[in-house]
């Protein structure tokens, strides 16, 4: 899951990202509201943390310009004081939730879990390809019936590609998605992840799921 923080604060910016990649979230972070409208128009994301106060352009601004380019991304607004005002404001601009500042870590975990299982994300509660079955708020995954058991990495990447279905996705895009935007590991991590994907959901089974486009990038389809 990817999550963009937004957040003037340079300590707690470092330590928000810290603790959110610690829970195996992917995270961009950036310290205005000019660089996190930079980051929506080449990302997409699954959360976005907003503080309403930053300098060059504040997080309602932000907020405002994401709704009127039709994204419905979840968003959690952070303040200073938790003011009646400000909560009315974010609201109204479409924020989706807001935390007021100094929080505990384990609430803005909460929070984002809460976001994350809202149904305008996914209107069923699981996502299905055929006889495979993701259901995000259990973190199960079944494949004609049967439990398959994955990592986090291996669990997000599988998440994305099923929100994409008969989509290819190229090497880069499922790398900026599922790992960190400055990621700059090996090449070949997309490749390995998508092997041991193919081992726990492929083997075994005539009809398979996960297709290589050789030299674009991989999709997930019913092979018929």
């Amino acid at each position: 899951m990817r999550i963009l923080l937004a957040e003037d604060e340079k300590e707690l910016n470092r330590i928000v990202c810290e603790r959110l990649r610690e829970e195996q979230y992917s995270v961009d972070a950036c310290l205005n509201g000019e660089e996190a409208l930079a980051f929506l128009q080449v990302m997409e994301y699954d959360v976005v943390i907003l503080d309403i106060m930053m300098p060059i352009v504040d997080g309602l601004e932000v907020l405002q310009t994401l709704r009127a380019n039709g994204k419905q991304v979840p968003v959690l607004m952070l303040t200073a004081k938790d003011s009646i005002q400000d909560r009315v404001k974010g609201l109204d601009a479409g924020a989706d939730d807001y935390l007021v500042k100094p929080f505990a870590f384990d609430e803005l975990l909460a929070r984002i879990r809460v976001l994350l299982r809202k149904p305008s994300n996914q209107h069923t509660g699981f996502y299905q390809v055929d006889d495979l079955v993701l259901y995000p708020n259990t973190h199960k995954v079944l494949r004609a019936d049967k439990e398959i058991h994955l990592s986090a990495k291996e669990f997000s990447l599988l998440r994305y590609m099923m929100q994409n279905t008969g989509i290819v996705l190229s090497r880069e895009k499922l790398e900026q998605h599922i790992w960190n935007y400055d990621y700059s590991g090996e090449s070949n991590v997309i490749d390995v992840y998508i092997r041991y994907l193919r081992k726990k959901i492929d083997e075994g089974h005539t009809h398979k799921l996960l297709h290589t486009i050789r030299g674009v990038g991989y999709v997930l389809k019913v092979d018929v």
